[in-house]
């Protein structure tokens, strides 16, 4: 072992004090290597000459310091501090007692936010002193990170590891760490609501009612908006206490009030929510009440946006209903499998046979949830041969399907492989989901019509169902999120003509529908834009008294009357030039954000209107899944806090990490949750999903 790594051994098994570092007193110990003598810090080999001797840099100091290999015009070596940057003289006839009152003293401070040394797992000590501020604030941090419970800092064992660490650490209490999240979650707002006030669009909002499994409501409500660096923004703005009843007026109350709190009421886009019955209600009731204060766009026509994922649920539960038997013997096969561990090894021996991977995995189903179906018909197809060994070899097996049943298995599974992707997509809470609806929803249509008019039996009952539930529910597309495909370069109003066309056939008046109100909303913002500009002029024209700036402001104006008045019926209008362009290629990967940030000087009254557009998510999962953390919402610690901290716990997690993978949350589980929804025929009116252990 080198020198260098007995030092480091040395430092870790130091005294019960257990300093970070330790100097000794003595200056460099010399140590004669030999003839050839190699500076271990430079690397510089020695003269070769027996009467010279070089020294290896051994004291404790030098881990702390870099020398620098070229020596100043003074011909002096120095070396440079690595926490601070500073320089020294090094040279031996020096010491190095300088050095060491330097480190002891040298502390440079990290001033990156505390969330952030977290998430970078970032946190080794820099400093050669403890901080136990910095002690304090990381610890309420990852408290609040991995969403343990208060009484974690008095956990024994917990103190003994801090005890160990530092000896006269101070450890806090779990009322302290409560004034302590509170605090972060005080701090974290006013940054938050900075984000809002700079947000250059308008915001979009998702919401839902949550039930702990103390009967206590909760409202969450989620901001989403693209910021001007063209970034898509989820930030949980509320996860409140709300009392029954969970009527529309009461919902409308309660949000109202949120709303007003943050400073947003004017500058709303619209709202997604899932299909609960009182959500018509609260809904009619917001738009009224913001029509009237503040002016929606379009008044309100584009404000109220159904979760495309509830949907889907409810359209597949109800195609299941038709499921084939053959989907019944592989549940049963599973199950048969999976039911002692016997029969486990068995099925192994059986996939090592086929020279199949073990490492997939074999999925059993839950009833609540449509896509573990999936899941298991695709897990269970893969080993299909294996299935069919097990058959010969294990006589007390008998619920293998045929041939023939498999192929079948084969097509549902391929059937319901559309919609477990398209949820998927609209479940993504890191891209724009809002264009990707259209084309997604048009295909599932599609799929669904031909099935229904098929002669394959086997799928033809569980489309038809299908097929009138989707009917129900989007007898109409989105006129918003067909105009947000329109503003995809890939598609533009090419795709969505074509669309209604294979729909309902060339005389339909849906595409002229969504082309009018693509043009009237654009005018709605070009009338804003012209309305904020004269505004903006006339302010500055009148706080500005020196003459020459004045008349440049006369002349801004000239070029605003001369666009307008003698060159609006010769230029086409933004929109338009857009319209024209050739569309980019379809297969192509495109960022649609990054599109429109290059896009935005060319087109900026269009750049204006799709940042808003963008911003509203087709799905309310995302919100939901950021309340999930390994499957549980609510569970029974949680419930028993106070509605304020669990407010101040939920949202400080989503404003200092969002949905990473420190939470341990995935899109798998996001997938999962969306589908575990308890869907029926008639919400109830409290709109509420029960969250359990």
């Amino acid at each position: 072992m080198s020198s260098e790594n007995n030092l480091e051994v040395n430092l870790e098994s130091s005294g019960k004090e257990n300093p970070l570092f330790t100097i000794n007193e003595d200056d460099d110990v010399i140590e004669l290597i030999g003839d050839e003598i190699k500076d271990t810090v430079t690397g510089a080999q020695a003269g070769t000459s027996t009467g010279k001797r070089k020294r290896r840099l051994t004291s404790p100091v030098w881990h702390f310091y870099e020398r620098l290999a070229e020596k100043t015009i003074d011909g002096k070596s120095r070396c440079k501090c690595k926490k601070c940057g500073a320089i020294f003289i090094s040279d031996s006839q020096y010491g190095t007692g300088n050095l060491k009152r330097h480190s002891e003293k040298c502390v440079r401070k990290d001033t990156r936010d505390v969330g952030q040394l977290l998430m970078n797992h970032d946190i080794s000590l820099r400093n050669a002193t403890f901080d136990p501020e910095r002690f304090r604030e990381l610890l309420i941090a990852a408290m609040i990170m991995h969403d343990l419970p208060l009484a974690f800092v008095e956990y024994a064992g917990i103190r003994s590891v801090f005890s160990y660490l530092r000896e006269s650490v101070s450890v806090i209490s779990r009322n302290t760490a409560r004034a302590d999240v509170l605090k972060v979650y005080k701090k974290e707002k006013s940054r938050i609501k900075c984000l809002l006030e700079e947000a250059s669009g308008r915001i979009c909002l998702t919401s839902d009612l949550w039930t702990s499994i103390a009967t206590d409501g909760y409202l969450s409500l989620t901001a989403h908006f693209i910021d001007k660096n063209w970034i898509l923004q989820k930030r949980i703005l509320n996860f409140s206490l709300m009392p029954p009843p969970h009527t529309g007026v009461a919902l409308c109350n309660k949000i109202t009030s949120l709303l007003a709190e943050w400073g947003i009421e004017g500058r709303l886009f619209s709202i997604t929510l899932d299909n609960a019955s009182a959500n018509d209600t609260f809904v009619g009731l917001l738009r009224s009440h913001l029509n009237l204060n503040y002016a929606l766009l379009a008044k309100g026509e584009f404000f109220h946006q159904r979760c495309c994922a509830h949907i889907i649920n409810l359209i597949v539960q109800d195609g299941l209903k038709e499921i084939d038997v053959a989907v019944d013997k592989v549940r049963e096969s599973v199950k048969y499998v999976k039911g002692s561990q016997v029969r486990k090894e068995k099925f192994l021996e059986c996939v090592r046979l086929m020279s199949l991977n073990p490492k997939k995995g074999l999925r059993q189903d839950v009833p609540t949830r449509w896509n573990s179906t999936f899941l298991m018909l695709e897990s269970a197809f893969y080993y299909r041969r294996a299935f069919c060994h097990l058959e010969l070899s294990d006589s007390n097996y008998t619920n293998c399907p045929t041939s023939l049943e498999w192929q079948k298995i084969e097509k549902i599974k391929k059937f319901l492989g559309v919609f477990f992707e398209i949820t998927n997509l609209f479940s993504g809470s890191k891209y724009p989901t809002a264009n990707l609806y259209f084309p997604s929803i048009f295909k599932a249509y599609v799929m669904l019509k031909e099935y229904s008019d098929g002669t394959d039996e086997d799928l033809r009952a569980m489309s038809l169902r299908m097929l009138m539930k989707f009917e129900k529910y989007w007898s109409e597309f989105s006129v918003i999120l067909s105009i947000a495909v329109i503003l995809d370069p890939r598609y533009k109003l090419e795709f969505v003509d074509w669309s209604y066309r294979k729909l309902y056939g060339s005389q339909s008046s849906e595409f002229q529908t969504v082309r009018d109100k693509l043009f009237s909303l654009y005018e709605e913002y070009t009338t804003h834009q012209k309305v904020n500009r004269t505004s903006a002029l006339q302010e500055k024209v009148a706080s500005n008294l020196d003459q020459e700036s004045e008349s440049v402001d006369m002349l801004e104006e000239f070029d605003d009357y001369a666009d307008n008045v003698y060159s609006a019926s010769s230029k086409k209008s933004e929109l338009e030039k857009y319209l024209d362009e050739t569309r980019s290629d379809r297969k192509t990967d495109l960022d649609i954000l990054e599109y429109w940030k290059l896009n935005s000087q060319r087109y900026p009254t269009v750049a204006r209107m799709t940042r808003d557009i963008l911003s509203i998510p087709v799905s309310t999962v995302a919100s939901e899944a950021a309340f999930s953390c390994g499957g549980r919402v609510l569970d029974q610690y949680r419930s028993s806090l106070k509605p304020d901290l669990v407010e101040a716990l939920m949202c400080s997690r989503d404003w200092l990490y969002g949905l990473t993978d420190s939470c341990g949350i995935s899109m798998d589980q996001i997938t999962e949750d969306v589908m575990n929804l308890n869907i029926s025929e008639e919400p109830s009116t409290q709109g509420s999903n029960t969250v359990v252990n």
